[in-house]
């Protein structure tokens, strides 16, 4: 390949560290691209509210798909450029679904406002009892029906104890024009997305009003939720800590994400290699 237009990344498992830290080795060679005129797009599963640590890690601000792909967020303007959503209608199709196929399981939905933390929208409100998947939780508490009552960009569905690669097979029985079904952890949490949204999608989105096609463009992923961009991208790199079905999709597979692998691949083009 020669040397990218575009460079995305998913954040979790990829650029960052187990520690949730970006390696200096990993910035400087980021810093380069991006001072050599190369766009640099982060592509993560992630909420918008949720990029601003990662920004600060980078000492710079690209623009974020984020999501998964069903928000486009530019954290230089706190804007939310662009969102796709589940309607009210399609919500309550899939809270059924998922009510009755995976007995048990605790539902929430994220929504977006205008910005990353607009207060007007309530962000990411959950059924009573909802077991969230990570440390620090700033779910809200609702009734279903008010879970139910907006459009959302994604919605999660959770069994604290199950496996999600169970989960995903089980529903997949079940959802087909709904959503489409991903994770980013087998922790028992599965995300269901608009029909046709994956981080692909929104990477594309960003490069295309410039002009930059899927063949010069590399991507960086570890999970499923990464397997859309690692086959669209001209170059799809799977980390080595990666699912198999990211192993799978990928074109190549790198150091792990506390191997400094994102460094590893990006070094071919800017700084020297190890």
């Amino acid at each position: 390949m020669t040397k990218p237009l575009l460079i995305a990344s998913d954040v979790d498992g990829t650029l960052l560290t187990d520690d949730e830290k970006i390696t200096d080795r990993t910035r400087a060679v980021l810093t380069a691209a991006v001072d050599s005129g190369t766009r640099f797009v982060l592509a993560t599963g992630r909420p918008p509210r949720w990029v601003a640590p990662v920004v600060d890690a980078l000492g710079f601000a690209p623009m974020a798909v984020c999501a998964n792909g069903a928000v486009i967020y530019d954290p230089s303007t706190d804007r939310i450029v662009s969102a796709r959503t589940l309607s009210e209608d399609l919500l309550a199709e899939l809270a059924e679904i998922a009510t009755r196929v995976i007995p048990g399981a605790g539902l929430a939905v994220e929504r977006v406002g205008e910005s990353a933390h607009d207060a007007a929208t309530p962000q990411f409100v959950s059924s009573p009892g909802y077991e969230h998947a990570w440390l620090n939780p700033d779910n809200t508490e609702v009734s279903m029906e008010d879970l139910l009552s907006a459009p959302a960009i994604k919605l999660l569905i959770r069994k604290a104890g199950a496996q999600s690669a169970d989960m995903a097979a089980e529903l997949a029985k079940h959802i087909g024009h709904q959503g489409d079904i991903t994770y980013s952890t087998n922790n028992g949490l599965i995300e269901v997305m608009p029909l046709g949204i994956s981080k692909a999608s929104g990477v594309a989105e960003v490069a295309e009003p410039l002009g930059i096609t899927a063949q010069d463009v590399v991507t960086f992923g570890d999970m499923p939720n990464d397997v859309p961009m690692l086959a669209w991208a001209g170059t799809g790199v799977a980390m080595g800590n990666a699912h198999p079905d990211a192993l799978a999709a990928a074109d190549e597979v790198t150091g792990t994400n506390a191997e400094d692998g994102v460094a590893r691949v990006l070094e071919r083009w800017w700084g020297v290699t190890d």
